[in-house]
């Protein structure tokens, strides 16, 4: 049985934080941090950091949706951000850490316009959602020594910070939706 792939690109501010999370759900086959949403071709961390090229540090999952749903990953992603706060997560200000959901096609759009509704229909949070739905057209794959940032670097003081909180949200939350859960309940 070969594994089907699709792919969604989620900014939810810093994407060391937003890796470190989706790195942990089962049906995730990997996840790559990057930029999308700009105007500047192959643009550098550096550039992006400077606000100018309109791209949001943004994370690449590529999963199979025979063993986790988009609309799983729509649930962690509002669980684990703040989708209130305009181009700001936490102490990171500006557009490239605004909460956005690059749609790679039409039903993942519609799919995404509707969790939204429900969201604010059942007043899941106390402001209005900022999150913006954008086209996916262009990813950049960040530099790698961003790549499993946390994993290489668990040590480092905004990692110990921001990250285990995220964590400990979702493995409270979500165990059933965790690489290490799918293992534990199959012996």
């Amino acid at each position: 049985m070969t594994q089907k792939k699709e792919v969604a690109v989620f900014g939810g501010g810093c994407f060391w934080c937003t890796e470190a999370v989706f790195d942990e759900l089962r049906g995730v086959t990997a996840v790559i941090s990057g930029y999308a949403g700009g105007e500047v071709k192959n643009p550098t961390y550096e550039q992006v950091c400077s606000g100018r090229t309109g791209h949001a540090e943004v994370i690449r999952i590529e999963f199979d949706p025979n063993q986790i749903a988009f609309r799983d990953l729509l649930t962690v992603f509002f669980a684990t951000h703040d989708p209130t706060t305009l181009n700001r997560q936490g102490n990171d200000v500006g557009t490239q850490y605004r909460s956005a959901i690059l749609y790679a096609n039409d039903e993942q759009r519609g799919e995404a316009e509707s969790f939204i509704k429900k969201l604010e229909d059942a007043g899941t949070f106390d402001k209005p959602i900022t999150t913006t739905l954008e086209p996916l057209t262009d990813f950049y794959k960040a530099e790698d020594y961003h790549q499993q940032y946390y994993a290489n670097n668990p040590y480092q003081p905004y990692c110990q910070v921001m990250i285990p909180p995220k964590l400990h949200k979702l493995h409270k939350q979500f165990a059933d939706l965790l690489k290490s859960h799918s293992k534990s309940t199959a012996n």
